[in-house]
């Protein structure tokens, strides 16, 4: 492996060689035939919008990993020195600890309002896996946010993207392919979206002896030199995917919708801030939330509206249309039991605690149900009457509700 993949060194320098034709031949000439990457529809569509116009908008969904410095900056500057003559807009969304459930829910808000996106990078693997989300969940989440952006703008290019983290590195290992990546995927091929499986380069470069975990990619979120092995696969795989465009075709294709995989995917999602007309006795609304017990927060989880309530038995009532219904909390280390229903079913139960919930109030989304039919619903919440036994707190913080209309 060369050392400049060794060290952190400026992007610019690199790419003064690439763009000299010294460089990026060199750099990814290996990944011409791997297995790391699919190519599938490609991404024509990007690349003719980034020669032919005047400004293009990219956007970065995903969660810590695409929220923290590293990759995401290198590709930018990439993009900027491939097409020195398009502005581009680029719309960092990654949040912590969100993976394609949140993605979804939050696209409209995080994505679409910054107007029409040309090239989507697309990231919810690590948090997926980790946050325990089901099968169907993660289906349902990736397929609605490839239908909700296609929906907004056919011609849309996405690249899905799989990090590495060490459950992964043991699965491939045991000669598996791990469940998320295979859920991901399912998704990927049925709407023929290029994907890059970083999680497999990582681990077959790894057993190659060419670095280690310990001393070099360190965490599953990647140190600098981790960062980097991400910056050049994804920047190989974006420009031998433009290589092999058929330079002869100007014009762009609008990318087919076929039939969904599941019929409730969360092709409509959106999420409802909090109001005050939205208070009912025993719950309270507070403007401007912020912790007083110490614990960390997380970005637009504090300073902002909460709808609070920690009295036992105290009703809580949303009405909203749509198949599916959420509420996304900030689940602390005071962070209760809930009882739910709607349309007058049975009560369940929901459990707001986490296992990072200790030290800090986490942003937590909790589908109450995913498969309702079309129409106008009633959500019911209250606050079980005991403080469970491994419980500090009984109270419920919702920032948002979110639905799928």
């Amino acid at each position: 492996m060369t050392d400049v993949f060794k060290t952190v060194i400026p992007l610019l320098v690199l790419f003064c060689g690439m763009l000299q034709g010294q460089g990026l031949d060199h750099l990814c000439e290996q990944d011409s035939q791997t297995s790391w990457s699919q190519k599938r529809s490609g991404l024509q569509n990007a690349l003719r919008v980034f020669e032919s116009k005047s400004s293009a908008r990219v956007a970065f969904l995903g969660g810590s990993i695409s929220y923290n410095p590293g990759w995401r900056d290198s590709v930018m500057q990439y993009l900027q020195h491939r097409f020195p003559d398009t502005e581009f807009d680029f719309i960092a969304v990654g949040i912590p600890s969100m993976g394609s459930t949140p993605g979804a829910f939050r696209f409209e808000r995080d994505v679409l309002r910054h107007g029409r996106i040309d090239l989507l990078f697309e990231e919810a693997a690590v948090n997926d896996f980790t946050n325990g989300r089901s099968t169907q969940e993660q289906v349902r989440a990736m397929e609605g946010i490839v239908r909700h952006a296609r929906a907004s703008n056919p011609i849309m290019d996405i690249v899905f993207m799989y990090f590495v983290d060490p459950d992964k590195i043991d699965t491939y290992r045991a000669n598996d392919v791990p469940l998320v990546i295979k859920n991901h995927e399912k998704v990927a091929m049925h709407y023929n979206i290029p994907s890059i499986n970083l999680a497999r380069e990582v681990t077959d470069r790894m057993d190659a002896g060419e670095f280690t975990w310990a001393d070099d990619f360190k965490d599953l979120h990647p140190s600098p030199f981790g960062h980097g092995i991400y910056a050049r696969s994804i920047i190989c795989f974006l420009e031998n995917a433009w290589e092999k465009t058929i330079r002869s075709e100007k014009s762009v294709r609008t990318h087919p919708l076929p039939d969904k995989l599941d019929r409730y995917s969360y092709d409509a999602g959106r999420m409802i801030e909090v109001t005050p007309e939205m208070v009912t006795e025993g719950w309270k609304y507070d403007p401007n939330w912020i912790p007083l017990d110490g614990a960390n927060t997380r970005p637009n989880y504090t300073h902002v509206p909460m709808l609070i309530g920690n009295e036992p038995d105290s009703l809580l009532k949303f009405r909203f249309k749509g198949t599916a219904v959420g509420i996304a909390v900030a689940s602390g280390p005071d962070a209760g039991v809930i009882e739910y229903r709607i349309d007058d079913e049975p009560w369940k139960v929901q459990d707001l605690l986490t296992k990072w919930s200790g030290g800090l109030h986490l942003p937590w989304f909790y589908t109450l149900d995913g498969e309702l039919d079309e129409g106008n619903h009633l959500l019911e919440i209250r606050l079980k009457k005991q403080i469970q036994a491994d419980h500090s707190g009984n109270t419920c913080r919702i920032r948002y509700f979110y639905v799928n209309e």
